[in-house]
């Protein structure tokens, strides 16, 4: 994915971000849709809409997508974790967005995996001498490892994981995409130095932006058709971005604290990560993370959990339904057990009074200032006050009213629980490619006649290559890389 001669950047990034409908910086939070009123409810109900053994407890046989990847639900963390991070905001006080501050940069730059860069950051990568001196990133390998904990993110002393985002070490899977997308970055390294002998900070760059524009593609191309629906996401890359249209890239509170939060309800009670392995916990167990890999069974095979070209997509372990139920041991927090009260420990709890924190509209006013008729919303309300028990009356919360969108809409075009429905879809759809707009280094916003190997579009098959699995990377579509 390169460029062209005769080809131009875009030298005027607010054309394509719209005509300035939201006046935002952007190292700060948003709203979508500001005109918009808050949704005032009980929170109470809130707590008890969310808590063990209630409504939204999925229990012990919770209900499997067909065609969703387990990978997916948690390559969608590590997208969140690229893009937002919020250290200031609180559930027991109303938080304006525009005052707290994103310490992740809102575009899809890798940042939580390059951190500041080689030069402010050397200890992320590799300091010895030879071409890949402050090019490589650094992992276990590089400490010495050669057993299975070479397959390890790269740790100090006290096994704090030396990375880009600390959050990206919370659970097994996630810190393997990390060291997934390490490997990646070194891959590229690798092949750049041989094709064109560059090294060092030269290697660094050429080898980022690889990485960069690869992900970016495999986020456009694989996980939003698959988490939004492939019409959606055609619909927003044909006819334009109709809500969000900022003057510069934020994250909006509608996308962050509740249409982005669907993944929540798709994280399964335990998985199998890879053929042979054991049925593990996902919290609590040996896939609960910030610590070291201890063991074979800890190493994530990547065509046990994203379909992978040429792999038998049956043996791929799938995710939970997008709908308004929760695995329970996200509604009662092992890492809260020793430190929080019951009410604050549910994962969904804590979800449903952070919207009412940050002053988010109802689900019914967003699908109505999204252009939904009447009878479509009034539908997925009927819904969702089914689904609650009597815990609701009145307006929905956001992030409750989009999960029963997707249990009983879906895709456009696929069936319900396959995934976000229309609103929900739109919003994160919409932001993501506004995201990438908007930044002048992503591939969509610089060379959108550049394209990957017709085996190197999607994250299963690009972190299955960069763990080893050979590419030809001259094997092109439309452009080289």
């Amino acid at each position: 994915m390169a460029e062209h001669h005769g080809q131009s950047k875009f030298d005027d990034l607010a054309q394509m971000c719209g005509v300035n409908h939201q006046y935002q910086k952007g190292d700060r939070f948003g709203r979508l849709f500001p005109e918009l009123p808050g949704v005032v409810l009980d929170p109470e109900d809130l707590v008890a809409l969310g808590a063990p053994g209630g409504p939204m407890d999925a229990g012990a046989n919770p209900k499997q997508t067909a065609g969703v990847p387990v990978g997916h639900v948690f390559f969608g963390q590590f997208i969140d974790h690229d893009i937002t991070l919020d250290l200031t905001s609180s559930i027991g006080a109303v938080n304006s967005p525009s005052d707290l501050s994103n310490a992740r940069t809102p575009t899809l730059d890798l940042d939580c995996v390059y951190g500041a860069g080689p030069e402010a950051q050397p200890y992320l990568y590799v300091n010895a001498d030879g071409p890949f001196k402050g090019a490589k990133l650094l992992t276990a390998r590089d400490n010495g490892h050669t057993d299975f904990a070479a397959t390890d993110l790269a740790r100090n002393a006290h096994g704090v994981a030396m990375i880009g985002d600390f959050r990206n070490d919370e659970n097994r899977i996630v810190s393997q995409i990390q060291h997934g997308m390490i490997q990646m970055h070194n891959r590229f390294c690798e092949q750049i130095h041989a094709n064109d002998r560059y090294t060092g900070k030269e290697l660094f760059e050429a080898a980022r932006k690889q990485c960069m524009w690869h992900y970016q593609w495999a986020v456009v191309h694989d996980f939003l058709p698959t988490m939004c629906g492939h019409q959606v996401v055609r619909d927003v890359l044909s006819n334009g971005r109709q809500f969000y249209k900022p003057k510069v890239p934020f994250i909006p509170v509608e996308f962050s604290i509740a249409a982005y939060r669907f993944g929540h309800s798709m994280a399964p009670l335990s998985l199998v990560i890879r053929d042979g392995g054991p049925n593990q916990q996902l919290f609590g167990g040996n896939l609960g993370s910030f610590a070291a890999v201890q063991s074979c069974d800890e190493i994530v095979d990547w065509k046990k959990v994203f379909f992978v070209d040429g792999e038998n997509p049956e043996h791929v372990v799938r995710a939970e339904r997008c709908d308004p139920l929760m695995a329970p041991d996200l509604l009662d927090l092992f890492v809260l057990r020793e430190e929080a009260e019951a009410k604050d420990r549910s994962l969904a709890g804590r979800n449903l009074r952070r919207g009412q924190a940050f002053l988010l509209p109802s689900g019914e006013k967003v699908a109505k200032a999204m252009g939904c008729e009447n009878e479509y919303i009034q539908g997925v309300t009927d819904a969702a006050n089914t689904a609650a028990k009597g815990h609701l009356t009145g307006a929905t919360p956001l992030w409750f009213w989009l999960l029963t969108e997707a249990g009983t809409v879906g895709p456009i075009d696929g069936n319900p629980g396959e995934g976000l429905g229309p609103v929900g879809g739109t919003i994160v759809a919409e932001v993501i490619l506004g995201l990438l707009e908007c930044d002048g280094r992503s591939w969509l916003s610089t060379n959108r006649d550049s394209a990957p190997a017709p085996n190197m579009r999607t994250i299963g098959n690009l972190l299955q290559w960069g763990a080893g699995h050979n590419v030809d990377l001259r094997e092109r579509s439309s452009t080289t890389v």
